[in-house]
């Protein structure tokens, strides 16, 4: 019998609603082994180092120039708002506030999410498709513990050490473009930030940093064990792995707000 219009609505609903508790059935059972196996760190230091390196310090240049970048336009943004309104004084402090507790663990984050969970997602991927992974387990190696683990550690230890790259760099790119475009004195800019420094606004953006760094490489692990149909899966499944990155990244970022401040 055919459904009505209301009847098949009813029906989109239900299905998107059942696809998406199945899909979060799986993520929470492939989160739970690897943190099951994330005992095993320790023995397989070697390939955590290693993705150190790749997922970390890798991404160092990148971090760079967005950092720069991000400096720039907040020093600029904030000199135009508060231009006619406070003491030139207060946009060293403001543009550390700003760099500090959002524009560097986010952006950063966005940046480093379409670098390394895409990235993740695709070697995974490509593993997936291959039957490598169905030959590691035939030779008795744990692939969450071989191929997830070192990634999803990795990227949460490197995540806060680039985003405290990103903010010393958006700062004396901020310091930058203040004094020699707009004539502030080095006195001006750096000298109230000690009046202002709160340690809770360093933790708030590394924590922050932390939960990005670890959502972003479980969801890239995640797409790629789930990958399938050759070559054109893994290309969806990069993006796949990106788009839903950078959503995971906006929503803990609301949240911890909601929680933090």
């Amino acid at each position: 019998m055919a459904l009505t219009l209301p009847g098949r609505a009813i029906a989109f609903v239900g299905r998107g609603t059942i696809s998406f508790f199945r899909e979060m059935g799986r993520f929470g059972i492939l989160m739970a082994r690897v943190f099951r196996e994330m005992r095993g760190i320790l023995a397989d230091r070697d390939l955590f180092f290693q993705e150190c390196v790749t997922l970390g310090v890798d991404s160092l240049p990148l971090v760079i120039v967005v950092g720069v970048f991000t400096g720039a336009v907040a020093g600029w943004q904030g000199h135009y708002q508060l231009q006619g309104f406070a003491p030139y004084d207060l946009i060293g402090p403001a543009t550390f506030k700003a760099v500090m507790l959002e524009l560097g663990p986010v952006l950063t984050a966005l940046v480093i999410a379409g670098r390394v969970s895409a990235s993740i997602a695709a070697e995974i991927g490509t593993m997936k498709v291959t039957e490598q992974i169905d030959a590691l387990e035939s030779m008795a190696i744990s692939s969450v513990r071989f191929l997830a683990v070192p990634r999803i550690a990795a990227m949460t230890v490197m995540m806060p050490m680039l985003v405290i790259q990103a903010v010393t760099v958006a700062m004396f790119g901020a310091f930058f473009v203040l004094t020699v475009f707009l004539s502030m004195t080095s006195q001006q800019f750096w000298g109230l930030i000690p009046n202002f420094f709160l340690i809770f606004d360093v933790f708030s953006g590394l924590l922050k940093a932390l939960l990005f760094g670890l959502s972003s490489a479980m969801i890239g692990c995640y797409v790629g064990f789930r990958t399938e149909g050759g070559a054109e899966g893994v290309g969806q499944a990069t993006i796949k792995a990106f788009v839903w990155a950078c959503l995971t990244i906006l929503v803990l970022d609301f949240t911890l707000a909601l929680i933090l401040f």
